[in-house]
């Protein structure tokens, strides 16, 4: 690209070729244009809740084997569907379908999946507002809805 610019007024050159060299740049370009936003289906924002479509089972990748429970939420916000993950043991018995949850980012590598669960982003943490934790430990009873 040839030699820096210096003297007087040199400033508005350099101020040029460094915007123009950031574009080069993948994390400024989708920070500035905001692409995490639009292209995230929870809207930028870190929890969102949803109604549980269906329950499903999502083969773990290898050289794990077994399988994952998961379910179907619709996200109230948008009406986008994404799949989240139960954690625990036995967390299928407190989510029915058409129960209302609420999800979180799992916590992968830029913003993806995690570990050996593909495709699958997000994870319940709430289940007709009551912590899926406390169920799983027997510190709270569903609630009847």
């Amino acid at each position: 690209m040839g030699k820096k610019a210096n003297g007087l007024n040199a400033a508005v050159k350099l101020v040029k070729r460094r915007t123009k060299g950031n574009w080069q740049d993948i994390k400024y370009k989708r920070r500035i244009l905001d692409l995490k936003k639009k292209s995230d289906p929870l809207g930028g924002v870190s929890q969102a809740n949803g109604i549980v479509i269906e329950k499903t089972q999502i083969e773990r990748k290898q050289p794990h084997s077994g399988l994952i429970k998961c379910v179907k939420v619709q996200l109230i916000k948008n009406g986008k569907q994404v799949t989240a993950f139960l954690p625990g043991d036995g967390a299928t018995k407190f989510v029915d379908e058409h129960d209302e949850v609420m999800i979180e980012c799992i916590g992968g590598a830029k913003g993806r999946s995690k570990g050996d669960i593909p495709g699958v982003r997000w994870c319940v943490i709430k289940v007709n507002d009551q912590s899926l934790t406390a169920l799983l430990h027997g510190k709270l009873e569903k609630a009847r809805k």
